[in-house]
């Protein structure tokens, strides 16, 4: 007979909760309560210490009972990881003598019943061989082909900023007004950008990628609060922003159809 049958039931009882979970397809959440109740086994084996109870003369009955206590709360864990470990689920219904585990058939322990001589169905996994994959892993990824060329491998992403960071950042719409070659700039552009009632005189380095009548009366995007540096040509009160990877590849950001000068980017 089962000489723990609250204890027992408390397992049978979990497996309710434990169904609903795998049928609302919530893994992690029965493997948790699976494992709370592994964890409950296990300090009903280490209060008992039957290991230390077969030392004592007299105390057979006692070390069955806890170990058979123990097999049965065993096989309601098994039956509960069946769903996810199917092969080790085999193997304990072939350790227990038993046929393929339900949760109906849990509903009783067992009692009475021979099983055959055990052996070990799970290896421990050692910190040692953990730490030793790990470094495996290291030199593979050293070894690994290069990524494919492309704008991230070219130009890696800048470290993280905070929101509070790029709030700061007030980007607008703006239309290029007027738009002229520097002299003694080989680089630079001349841009009269119009912020709706606000007109703002920038120099941008697209004068490769740009011819610059073809600018004018286009819409861009502008850092409009960036703090005014002056420069050799003059004053720039701002900066546009462009993609490419420089030269002649430079593309200025334009926005949508509807956008109007003045709009702030959110």
């Amino acid at each position: 007979r089962c000489s723990e049958p609250e204890l027992y039931a408390e397992f049978v009882a979990a497996g309710k909760d434990i169904a609903r979970d795998y049928e609302a397809r919530e893994f992690s959440q029965a493997i948790r309560k699976i494992m709370a109740l592994a964890d409950r086994a296990n300090q009903y084996i280490d209060h008992h210490k039957p290991w230390a109870l077969a030392k004592q003369q007299g105390e057979e009955q006692a070390v069955q009972a806890i170990c058979s206590n123990g097999i049965n709360l065993f096989r309601v864990l098994a039956t509960y990881l069946s769903p996810v470990l199917p092969a080790m689920a085999a193997e304990v219904e072939s350790f227990l003598d038993i046929p393929p585990m339900t949760w109906e058939a849990i509903a009783t322990p067992l009692t009475g019943h021979a099983i055959k001589p055990f052996k070990p169905l799970l290896t421990r996994v050692e910190q040692e061989k953990v730490d030793a994959m790990m470094e495996d892993s290291k030199h593979s990824l050293g070894n690994s082909e290069p990524a494919p060329p492309g704008p991230l491998q070219d130009d890696p992403i800048a470290e993280t900023i905070s929101y509070d960071e790029f709030a700061k950042i007030d980007l607008r719409i703006a239309r290029i007004d007027k738009a002229e070659r520097v002299e003694g700039a080989d680089k630079l552009l001349r841009l009269e950008l119009s912020l709706g009632g606000e007109t703002r005189n920038v120099f941008a380095g697209i004068r490769s990628a740009y011819e610059p009548e073809s600018l004018e009366g286009r819409l861009t995007v502008m850092v409009a609060n960036l703090a005014p540096r002056k420069m050799r040509f003059g004053v720039s009160e701002g900066m546009v922003l462009a993609a490419g990877p420089g030269g002649d590849e430079l593309w200025i950001l334009q926005p949508d159809a509807g956008a109007r000068p003045g709009m702030r980017i959110k």
